[in-house]
């Protein structure tokens, strides 16, 4: 039981919803007080206190009325909520309107006229408020049980990264100590920091774009050490030194990582990759271009060949930056273009 200052929940609630009664009641009392003086009405206080307590027995019946319709398995919508809400608003209209043109020498039927709307309307705002309360319950948790959804799978992308990145250089390193094992030393280096990144400090949701730069430049070093001469490399990364500039982990990683696996199965005798990261305005612009062959199952922008890591950042940008991001992939004949907008965090 959640306890608040000694008070369990429930008690807290419970006293709650006294003060907000007894604060209602007393607005309505006020309210019929004053409208019983306008039409001349006798013992006005009187009539303001059987007024109130009315409005709130009929408030409580309105309520009691909702929860039996759904404990019995009745459905709630907007457009009953409209209906309901429009009714009341007649009502009330209804009883101004009379109280300027009553019924000649007919007191009881001016009388019926009052109270009958009166209470159809404080009856049908009891309705109106349990079921607004209910829609927006129902609401409240799909959205935490959607966002729930949205972490857990989340959180399995995120997962699925670092031994994507390690399966790809574990490959990478298997060649080398075969052909040019003398690069293996620095490699190793490279990678422990590289792994150190991806595997602690990427954890979280997102993180400083400085500490995911510094991440990529480790990268870039270690495939210009892989790769060698044969890479011709233009990068225009903008430094970032604002902490507060935030991006999600192991994200530009991804199509920088393929920009060098697709130009380096090339035939060429030299690999060009060109890199770009701009800050403009509220967002971050981020631009890679590789040489590579187009082959012909490459027809789509995220297919088998683009490989798992294009999979898994198209579903990440989507559950991440909703409505938040442009990407654009152009996969032409000798190059592979990738544009990236992303708002930042």
């Amino acid at each position: 039981m959640i306890k608040v200052k000694g008070i369990d929940e429930s008690d807290f609630k419970l006293g709650l919803y006294t003060i907000l009664t007894g604060v209602a009641g007393a607005i309505m009392w006020f309210a019929i007080h004053f409208y019983a003086e306008a039409v001349g009405t006798g013992e006005v206080e009187i009539v303001a206190t059987i007024g109130a307590g009315f409005f709130l027995i009929s408030v409580f019946l309105g309520r009691y009325l909702t929860e039996f319709w759904l404990n019995r398995g009745g459905r709630i919508s907007y457009e009953i909520l409209i209906a309901l809400g429009v009714t009341i608003v007649v009502c009330i209209a209804w009883i101004f309107y009379h109280g300027d043109r009553p019924f000649v020498n007919r007191p009881a039927l001016n009388l019926l006229m009052y109270w009958l709307p009166f209470l159809l309307a404080s009856t049908l705002l009891g309705i109106f408020v349990k079921m607004a309360r209910h829609i927006g319950q129902d609401e409240l948790k799909e959205a935490q049980t959607l966002a729930a959804h949205s972490q857990s799978e989340l959180h399995l992308l995120q997962s699925q990264l670092s031994p994507h990145f390690l399966f790809n250089t574990l490959n990478n390193l298997y060649g080398l100590s075969i052909t040019q094992h003398e690069k293996i030393p620095p490699l190793l280096l490279k990678l422990s920091e590289l792994l150190r990144y991806s595997v602690y400090d990427s954890a979280e949701t997102f993180v400083p774009l400085k500490d995911e730069l510094a991440y990529i430049d480790n990268y870039i070093e270690f495939e210009k050490i892989r790769i060698g001469d044969r890479l011709v490399l233009n990068t225009d990364i903008e430094k970032v030194s604002d902490a507060s500039i935030k991006i999600a982990p192991m994200l530009l990683i991804v199509f920088i990582e393929n920009a060098f696996k697709h130009s380096k199965n090339t035939a060429d005798e030299k690999i060009f990759i060109n890199l770009s990261l701009k800050i403009w305005g509220n967002s971050i612009l981020f631009y890679a271009k590789n040489s590579h062959q187009k082959k012909e199952e490459e027809v789509s922008v995220i297919n088998k060949s683009s490989g798992f890591g294009l999979v898994n950042v198209n579903k990440r940008l989507q559950l991440l930056y909703p409505k938040q991001h442009e990407l654009e992939i152009e996969n032409e004949e000798t190059s592979y273009i990738v544009n990236l907008k992303l708002k930042i965090k």
